[in-house]
């Protein structure tokens, strides 16, 4: 079987788009070092991981190119020249800019691309350094997600725990946009009192019909991660948002560093229940995404 998607993974080619964090060399990142992953991460090797595991179409998510137009132009030649492999696109837009509209349009004109992502919190070091949360106080912010939506783009939201409820009021006045929650929110604190923290704050955002969320980055803040230790993110996520808001993404190569695609999925494919695997793993990515993909 073939026909599962992965709907939240990059590739890079440090040659033909410039990525200052894969540049910065002995620079410790909130998920750790990323030193084996700075280097090419091309659709071949990624191809070469997923295939084995029944995947067969994608979502390649925006990376913190420096130019976020130079990125999505360049994924957008990777599916042109491999089209046996269906693959949608999410940019990096700043929904805050005065000329949004001639962006949009610019990014529109890219046939892979379906939505976009700027990054409200990473983890709360990193949050403080860079000043991403002050997008949520930003009313353009809000201006930015709902002219996204009247044009049918989606937003893939990453952020941390501690922002669930406030960015929730944001979202709401946005209905129109389809939201993709990453990584399940970041749950960073992984105790038992974290854990349950996280998913009470995360009702906030699985109250809201048009939010869906990924399973995907849950090795980013567990990096000896264990079926047994993801299990409470999975299954709140699945009965707080319900399997047809609910879909797969390995984050490689950022979660290459804590593990392999194949045992990545197969504990996902064991700790969701076979009956909703269609969901978790395919409609929902194909229905969020519009993405055109044929079944085995």
């Amino acid at each position: 079987m073939t026909d599962w998607i992965d709907a939240h993974h990059h590739l890079w080619d440090l040659e033909a788009v410039l990525y200052p964090w894969l540049m910065a060399r002995g620079v410790e990142r909130f998920f750790g070092d990323p030193t084996l992953i700075q280097r090419d991460y091309m659709l071949r090797e990624f191809r070469s991981e997923a295939v084995p595991c029944g995947v067969g179409a994608s979502i390649h998510i925006q990376v913190e190119a420096e130019n976020g137009l130079d990125e999505a132009r360049w994924v957008q030649t990777v599916a042109d020249t491999n089209p046996d492999w269906p693959m949608a696109q999410v940019v990096f837009c700043d929904l805050t800019s005065t000329d949004l509209p001639n962006q949009l349009d610019t990014f529109q004109d890219l046939p892979t691309v379906r939505g976009v992502r700027q990054i409200v919190g990473r983890a709360p070091g990193e949050d403080v350094q860079t000043g991403t949360n002050l997008l949520l106080d930003d009313p353009r912010f809000l201006v930015g997600l709902q002219e996204a939506g009247r044009r049918g783009l989606s937003f893939d939201l990453q952020l941390i725990p501690e922002l669930l409820e406030k960015t929730a009021g944001v979202l709401a006045q946005a209905p129109d946009a389809r939201v993709a929650l990453c990584h399940a929110g970041s749950p960073h604190d992984r105790s038992p009192a974290g854990l349950n923290d996280w998913a009470q704050r995360l009702y906030a955002l699985s109250d809201l019909p048009h939010v869906s969320c990924k399973l995907s980055g849950l090795g980013m803040f567990d990096h000896n991660w264990t079926p047994e230790s993801i299990r409470p993110i999975v299954e709140a996520c699945l009965e707080q948002f319900g399997p047809e808001r609910v879909m797969f993404g390995s984050n490689f190569p950022v979660d290459k560093l804590y593990g392999d695609y194949a045992s990545l999925m197969q504990a996902y494919h064991d700790l969701v229940p076979a009956e909703v695997h269609s969901a978790v793993f395919r409609e929902t990515a194909v229905r969020f995404y519009d993405l055109e993909v044929p079944r085995d």
